[in-house]
């Protein structure tokens, strides 16, 4: 695939100031249905040694179809700052897109959407960047609040809101007894059919399967390199 490079700020307050003026380009509305064919993105990293990314393309009724890497050099890494992750790994996820041999209609990225502090998180960013319906789905909280309780049952979520009351997406819990995940759109995607989205993937551990393939890919994948 004939992608276009990702920018390369000269600092973070360049890179700050880059994602205020993108956010405003996002389209959050949009529903997957009919999406049939999804790229799971997902990267791993240790000091000392490259960034590996994956791109794991999956056919939701025939399951994985292929996977593509990339590589960053460590000296070729943006820093690593909180809220600046994009700048850091899409350079390597575009490598590993452009190994895949056919495009995918959507993106499900290990990271933030809009739940971020400026609306631009590493979903969001490539989503924008690619024009691909994106959803982001990560591990950890980085930015809004549960406005309430979440339930303990396998598939229960709550609305993630901005200090302002806006919707960022949600917390869902995909299995009984696990932590919670973060699905927020990212771009062509409005939050409720981003939820949908993750809630309707298979599911047999904490991650959707098409990410959970993708985050043991990029483990294999940096092990690899030793």
């Amino acid at each position: 695939m004939d992608l276009p490079p990702f920018p390369t700020p000269r600092s973070p307050e360049e890179a700050v100031a880059l994602q205020r003026v993108l956010s405003e380009r996002l389209i959050l509305e949009g529903s997957l249905e009919g999406v049939r064919r999804v790229t799971a993105l997902d990267a791993a990293h240790k000091k000392g040694k490259p960034l590996v990314a994956v791109a794991v393309l999956y056919h939701l009724e025939k399951g994985p179809l292929f996977v593509g890497r990339g590589v960053v050099e460590e000296t070729g890494l943006f820093p690593y700052i909180p809220g600046l992750l994009s700048f850091r790994e899409a350079p390597a996820y575009l490598e590993a897109l452009r190994a895949l041999p056919e495009p995918p209609e959507a993106l499900l990225v290990d990271g933030q959407g809009i739940a971020h502090p400026r609306r631009l998180g590493i979903a969001a960013h490539l989503g924008l960047h690619l024009d691909l319906p994106a959803v982001g789905v990560a591990k950890r909280l980085l930015y809004g609040r549960p406005q309430g309780p979440l339930p303990e049952e396998a598939g229960s979520h709550v609305p993630l809101l901005s200090p302002k009351g806006e919707l960022l997406g949600f917390l869902y819990r995909s299995r009984r007894g696990v932590k919670p995940l973060v699905v927020s759109p990212g771009h062509r995607v409005g939050p409720w059919e981003a939820l949908a989205f993750v809630r309707a993937l298979p599911t047999r551990y904490r991650l959707p399967e098409p990410l959970r393939l993708a985050h043991l890919e990029a483990g294999k994948a940096l092990k690899a390199l030793d």
